[in-house]
């Protein structure tokens, strides 16, 4: 058994061509001959926001010949789970094509391990290339003075192809053999030691992004800017809505490629957040920029509705089957193939406005104005900006939260979670005026009452949904009786879930209308 034990850089003037003899490795070892090179293809593989990269997992896939085998590593180079696609001449064709297309989702690997590991993290994501190179490799035992095989020293001669062609410094890695473990160490120690030798600090993915220009994590949904308190209003504005510009704009490929459903999410999210700045901007920003630009990102947020709609629809439709007692989940399948069909149909509509001139005019003109906003003299600063917007809709959803009693109508609790949304995008635009630990703990409390009134409206939304859903199929004559009794069903059990749902408003209200919720927002913009 062995186990990686150390890796180590060379710099340019010792580049290490194929019979580049390595450094010598001390009086108590030698090199025993080397292995014939061996040319590898490497792509590593995340989702769009590094989910695993964020979780300290590393994803590889490397063919050599026929062979293609997947493998995710720890941060330590631990392999957690591996898969070979396929290995020997006999089996190139069939090879040819079981190996996957990348991007792809998770079934488009076998069932297994790595499956079943990567699922816990990736969730609904797609894996896509964020990394690809030709390695030209070269082992090179190292033996002690009894002529015993210590450690495997293996040198790795990169070129990287994507995101774009690079060279990163040759690798040396010492992988230690099962018994041999101090030996190993001296020899790294030797090594480590010689001229033009150095100890990498990043990994072979990250030495290959960073030979191509990039850093792994570079994609954040998140709102990542740095704001000052003193900082103009109109300035601070103008670059959060550049930023949440950013993530559109990334988002937009992978939505219309229908790569997976979170590209949409995360351009739905930034679409809102920029609708929520917009209303609160007032006269901060330029005169005429607001409204504007306010029907353009409704046009938008209008398109992208009914996809994402019955995205939700479809990623809910497992468990609505599983949670039938009455029915079956066959008896269940018309209708999620009724939902299938009409999001083929809205995501067809969705990739041509997003292709459209409109689409093209909105995202160019408004980057435009963005680089343009110049902050008047006696325009507020952001700090005045983020307290005032802050407290105000703060207060707004104190009120209405209060006036709320057991006889309201669902209508103001739907305007209640309104408030909260518009709350909590002002928090997170302007998140970075303020301790993060103290951000964070007003969201989350903010939060628990947001996934209440969610939980309500959806339920509500979902039940009148199902019932035009139901009027649809008998329409077009897909809907047999069977299908129909376990749509009510489903029906029933939302009526359930809305009536939990209004039960635990009370609780959750008094949580986030508690003192001590109430002086952390009040701390938050008087620290700003």
């Amino acid at each position: 058994m062995q186990n990686a034990f150390r890796e180590f850089v060379l710099d340019g003037a010792d580049w290490p061509g194929p019979d580049h003899a390595l450094p010598a490795p001390g009086s108590s070892f030698a090199w025993a001959d080397a292995s014939r090179p061996r040319t590898l293809r490497r792509v590593w593989l995340d989702t769009f926001d590094w989910r695993l990269y964020r979780s300290g997992l590393t994803l590889e896939q490397v063919s050599n010949g026929a062979r293609t085998e997947i493998t995710l590593t720890g941060r330590d180079g631990t392999v957690i789970a591996s898969e070979h696609v396929g290995s020997g001449p006999a089996a190139q064709a069939a090879t040819a094509a079981a190996r996957p297309k990348w991007p792809g989702k998770l079934d488009s690997l076998p069932p297994g391990p790595l499956r079943e590991h990567l699922g816990a993290v990736v969730g609904v994501r797609a894996l896509g290339p964020v990394a690809k190179a030709v390695s030209v490799t070269r082992e090179q035992p190292a033996v002690n003075s009894d002529d015993k095989t210590v450690a495997r020293v293996t040198v790795d001669r990169m070129s990287v192809f994507y995101p774009a062609r690079a060279t990163p410094p040759a690798r040396i890695t010492v992988t230690a053999l099962r018994g041999y473990q101090p030996q190993a160490l001296r020899l790294a120690d030797a090594l480590a030691a010689a001229h033009g030798v150095a100890e990498s600090a990043q990994s072979a993915l990250e030495a290959a992004l960073a030979a191509a220009g990039r850093r792994p994590g570079e994609y954040s949904s998140k709102i990542d800017v740095e704001l000052t308190p003193q900082m103009p209003a109109a300035a601070a504005l103008a670059t959060v809505l550049a930023a949440l510009l950013d993530t559109l704009e990334a988002n937009v490929e992978g939505t219309v490629r229908d790569v997976d459903v979170e590209f949409l999410h995360d351009l739905r999210i930034a679409v809102r957040r920029t609708r929520s700045a917009l209303k609160l901007a007032g006269s901060v920003l330029p005169a005429g920029l607001t409204g504007k630009y306010r029907p353009e990102f409704k046009w938008l947020g209008d398109l992208t509705t009914p996809t994402r709609d019955l995205d939700v629809y479809l990623l809910g439709f497992p468990a609505m089957a599983a949670s039938l007692v009455a029915a079956t989940p066959a008896e269940l399948q018309p209708f999620g193939d009724h939902l299938a069909r009409r999001r083929a149909a809205a995501q067809r509509q969705l990739a041509r406005g997003l292709r459209s001139a409109r689409f093209s005019r909105l995202t160019a003109t408004w980057r435009d104005a963005l680089t343009e906003t110049v902050p008047g003299g006696r325009r507020p600063t952001a700090a005045k900006l983020a307290a005032t917007r802050i407290a105000r809709a703060h207060h707004r959803v104190l009120t209405e939260g209060a006036a709320i009693t057991a006889a309201s109508p669902p209508e103001l609790l739907h305007d209640l979670r309104k408030r909260c949304k518009e709350l909590r995008y002002l928090l997170e635009i302007f998140g970075s005026l303020y301790d993060p630990a103290e951000q964070w703990r007003a969201v989350k409390e903010l939060k628990g009452l947001q996934d209440c009134l969610g939980e309500f409206q959806d339920t509500h939304v979902q039940h009148e949904k199902i019932k035009a859903f139901a009027a649809q199929m008998m329409a077009e004559r897909a809907a047999p009786a069977a299908t129909l009794l376990a749509m009510g069903e489903i029906a029933g059990s939302l009526i359930v879930r809305q009536r939990q749902a209004r039960s635990e408003f009370a609780g959750r209200f008094r949580d986030f209308a508690s003192p001590v919720s109430q002086s952390r927002i009040r701390a938050l913009t008087e620290a700003a």
